[in-house]
C-alpha cells in the first residue's frame, strides 16, 4: 500500500487506500479545516513528538452506540452514590493537558504533542471539541475529550486521578449524547476498556456508512453544559 504525502490543500485520499495498520497519509497540518475534513472522512491524526503528522483510518474500527452503552453494575452503583460530580466544557485545556501527562502502559512519552494540544484547543474555541470532567471535593479527578460533528462523537483520550473517575465520566457523556440524538461514538482503536462498555468492531466500509448518516444530523456546535443529565448546547 502507498502512504500518501499531503500537500497544502486540506484534502485526503480515499480511506480504502490505508495500509493494513490503518496508516493512510503523512504530512499536512493541524488546521481546523483539515482536522474537520479528516474526521468527516473517518480519518484522524496520531503521531509522536519529532515525527511527521500521520493520518489513520483503521479497519476494523471500534465504535459504541450511545443508546446501547453497557454500564457495569459496580459503576452504576458509583454513579447512583454521587461520588463524583460532572461538567461539560468547563476545563477543556486542563483535561487535554492531563490526558497528555498520563502515562500509557507499554508506551513512552505522549502522542498529544504541543501542536496537537494547541490544535484541539482551537477546535474547542470553535465549538467542535468538547470535554467531560469528573470532580471530587472540588478537584478535577478524571475526564475525556473528543470532537463532535453531527450525530458523531470522536473520542480522543481520557485520564483519571481517582479510580473509576474516567469510567464514570464516559458513562455520563454517553448518556448525554444518547439523549441529544447522537448515534455514533468513535473509539478509534480497539481497547479492552471500550469493549467492556459495549464497544464492537465494524469494517471500515460500515463505519463510513454510519458516519455519513451521523453527519446528516444537526451539529451542536458551541459550548456544552449538563442539565439534569442532558446535553445543552450553549451556556444557560
Amino acid at each position: 500500500m502507498t502512504v500518501f504525502a499531503l500537500n497544502a490543500q486540506p484534502v485526503f485520499p480515499d480511506p480504502a487506500h490505508a495500509d493494513e495498520d490503518g496508516l493512510l497519509a503523512v504530512g499536512g497540518d493541524l488546521s481546523p479545516q483539515r482536522l474537520l475534513m479528516a474526521y468527516s472522512q473517518g480519518i484522524f491524526p496520531w503521531y509522536s513528538e519529532n515525527a511527521p503528522i500521520l493520518w489513520w483510518s483503521p479497519d476494523p474500527r471500534l465504535i459504541l452506540e450511545p443508546s446501547k452503552v453497557h454500564v457495569p453494575r459496580r459503576l452504576e452503583r458509583i454513579l447512583r452514590q454521587g461520588r463524583f460530580s460532572f461538567t461539560l466544557d468547563t476545563a477543556f485545556k486542563r483535561v487535554i493537558g492531563l490526558c497528555a501527562d498520563t502515562p500509557r502502559r507499554g508506551a513512552h512519552g505522549t502522542w498529544i504533542v504541543p501542536e496537537m494540544l494547541a490544535a484541539y484547543c482551537r477546535l474547542h474555541e470553535l465549538g467542535f471539541a468538547h470535554s467531560v470532567e469528573a470532580w471530587s471535593g472540588g478537584e478535577l479527578v478524571g475526564g475525556l475529550y473528543g470532537v463532535a460533528m453531527g450525530g458523531a462523537f470522536f473520542g480522543e483520550s481520557m485520564f483519571y486521578r481517582e479510580p473509576d473517575a474516567s469510567k464514570a465520566a464516559l458513562a455520563t457523556l454517553m448518556r448525554a449524547l444518547d439523549r441529544a440524538g447522537f448515534t455514533l461514538f468513535d473509539c478509534q482503536q480497539t481497547t479492552a476498556h471500550m469493549l467492556r462498555f459495549g464497544g464492537f468492531e465494524v469494517p471500515r466500509v460500515e463505519f463510513l456508512s454510519r458516519l455519513r448518516a451521523a453527519l446528516e444530523l444537526p451539529f451542536l456546535r458551541g459550548a456544552w453544559t449538563l442539565r439534569d443529565g442532558g446535553l445543552v448546547c450553549g451556556r444557560p
